[in-house]
């Protein structure tokens, strides 16, 4: 089968809907981490912890965090895992990975050395769980060794370990702090059971799904992978090298009218996330510059990706100071030439970014 031909407007077009980002906003928490298929995890609160602010770029000014929680801790439609929020649908696919054996040596030896700390939190969980980190005491053997921020956290590194195995799972959060339980109080029971390939085949699927268009594979990407695999049709996109994969669901939505709209967007938003694809498909350049030199930054520390409907338009430096009680913009980049009608949304979006958030806007 000859590749699918894609303008770079398509292209696009199926990535922003994929991500929905268009203007039929969905109405649900789990329906939109369902379609994303993670929502990253970061604290940094320079604006808000980025599953809120993605959470809140796809459902609007109704949003707020309780939602997110509900899903999680009372409704279960939603389930924490390696730094992500993922949908329970999708449970069997990392159940086939928590079945295989940890990858490093050390690690399994570890825990083998550890087998009555392992004994003990499993036994403290099932008498008094969910429990905090803190409320866990440290009764490991041996304490875990390492160069990095890890060393000596026994707790928290079995607790990490114990739930790569699927012993144990995460059953919400206190504030920023994970409670812990027993998995089998947390994940419902009677999924299927799915071997290691077939999960793996599932997750390229579902990760295409979430992003429209993709890569086979994907580099320099951290965090959460990105890559797709064989799933999905091959396309070529005019002006951009090379093959891409396709998801056909999205491919045959372009037959539909598309209609935009403005969002701001967090530096986490999987639109941007992989900053070699938004270079080739949006002609967008980002780099997150809270790690570098305030000298040394062009965009700002925590500045805001601009999507107007199909493009992704400028960068927005603003900060949330919530002890003077406003939104601070420093800054709004421009990358391309604004019409009248993207100034106005802009300026009307960043106002009601500063309204969700609680706060009055101020401008320098």
């Amino acid at each position: 089968m000859e590749p699918h031909r894609l303008s770079r407007q398509d292209a696009r077009r199926l990535a922003v809907r994929a991500q929905l980002l268009d203007a039929v906003r969905p109405s649900l928490v789990a329906e939109v981490v369902e379609e994303l298929t993670v929502v990253n995890i970061d604290p940094t609160n320079a604006i808000a912890a980025s599953e809120d602010h993605i959470l809140w770029s796809r459902l609007g000014a109704g949003y707020e965090h309780g939602l997110l929680q509900q899903a999680v801790e009372d409704d279960r439609t939603v389930f924490e895992y390696d730094g992500m929020y993922r949908p329970m649908l999708d449970l069997p696919l990392y159940q086939a990975l928590m079945r295989q054996p940890l990858r490093y040596a050390d690690t399994r030896q570890w825990l083998d050395d550890n087998d009555g700390f392992r004994r003990d939190i499993l036994a403290r969980l099932r008498d008094e769980g969910p429990l905090r980190t803190g409320d866990i005491p440290d009764t490991a053997q041996r304490s875990w060794g390492s160069t990095g921020w890890t060393n000596n956290r026994n707790v928290t590194q079995m607790l990490e370990i114990l739930t790569r195995l699927g012993e144990i799972a995460i059953a919400g959060r206190t504030g920023w702090e994970r409670r812990w339980d027993l998995a089998e109080r947390v994940y419902p029971p009677g999924l299927p059971e799915l071997d290691l390939a077939e999960a793996e085949r599932q997750r390229d699927a579902r990760r295409l799904q979430s992003l429209g268009i993709a890569r086979s594979h994907q580099t320099a990407v951290p965090l959460e992978p990105m890559d797709v695999g064989e799933a999905g049709e091959q396309a070529v996109v005019e002006g951009v090298p090379g093959i891409w994969r396709v998801d056909p669901v999205g491919l045959a939505d372009l037959a539909r009218p598309f209609a935009g709209r403005m969002a701001l967007l967090s530096p986490f938003d999987r639109l941007v996330f992989d900053r070699a694809r938004a270079q080739a498909l949006f002609d967008y350049e980002y780099i997150l510059e809270m790690y570098k030199p305030a000298a040394k930054r062009r965009w700002g520390y925590f500045a805001l990706p601009i999507l107007h409907g199909d493009r992704l338009i400028g960068k927005l430096d603003a900060r949330a100071d919530r002890k003077a009680g406003l939104l601070r913009v420093f800054a709004v980049h421009r990358d391309v030439a604004w019409d009248d009608e993207a100034v106005e949304a802009v300026t009307t979006e960043i106002r009601s970014l500063a309204e969700w958030l609680g706060l009055e806007l101020e401008r320098d």
